[in-house]
């Protein structure tokens, strides 16, 4: 049987992932490694499984994640929208259950892009906001 691929892209800050989701035993591989090898913290593995604990699906689906640019915390973020993305999908196509995925998700606040990134530097300032010190003498 051939197995289905679920896709879903997430941002954060300036990471990008790019979330292939199949059926399986629950296995994260990020980058080639596992998602425990590749974040130093638990609690950024704890973060990007959120989607995947709210709608009991820890064991159901192996995700392989490309992830590039920014931290771990960025890179945490940008892969949990994309699990939660790639869920939306498969949801999508298998909308056999009463209660969707997106009720859940949504409520949990997963479904949202968070657009906050970083300030741009302004010229005659140290960084976005901070000015050199002043000095009255």
């Amino acid at each position: 049987m051939e197995k289905k691929i679920y896709l879903g892209t997430g941002r954060r800050k300036s990471s990008v992932a790019q979330v292939k989701m199949t059926s399986g035993s629950g296995k994260i591989t990020v980058n080639g490694r596992d998602v425990r090898e590749f974040f130093p913290y638990e609690t950024n593995v704890m973060d990007l499984m959120q989607p995947l604990v709210a709608t009991n699906n820890e064991k159901t689906f192996d995700i392989e994640v490309k992830v590039n640019g920014g931290g771990f915390t960025g890179q945490t973020g940008a892969i949990r929208l994309g699990i939660t993305r790639a869920l939306l999908e498969y949801d999508k196509v298998n909308e056999a259950s009463e209660d969707s995925y997106r009720k859940v998700l949504k409520r949990a606040g997963f479904v949202t892009r968070d657009a906050r990134i970083k300030e741009r530097k302004k010229p005659g300032l140290k960084a976005a906001r901070r000015a050199p010190q002043f000095s009255k003498r």
